[in-house]
């Protein structure tokens, strides 16, 4: 129990970050690809908050499922 918590704070909290800073996401994971690109595009912001939105719900999924399941 005490791993699926820990991970699931983990995994909540890393899909915060994606959904509250996806222009920093995509600077540290796709900035480098391209060589004209200078920001991203709105339909990357918007996949990614939504990536970052179902993210945090697996993790708080993971974090309450332990004790649904007693």
């Amino acid at each position: 129990m005490l791993w699926s918590v820990l991970g699931g704070t983990v995994i909540a909290a890393l899909g915060a970050f994606v959904c509250l800073k996806p222009g920093l996401v995509w600077e540290l994971t796709e900035k480098w690809k391209s060589y004209r690109a200078d920001e991203p595009s709105d339909f990357y912001l918007k996949s990614t908050k939504a990536g970052g939105i179902l993210l945090a719900l697996l993790g708080a999924m993971m974090i309450v499922l332990p004790w649904v399941l007693e």
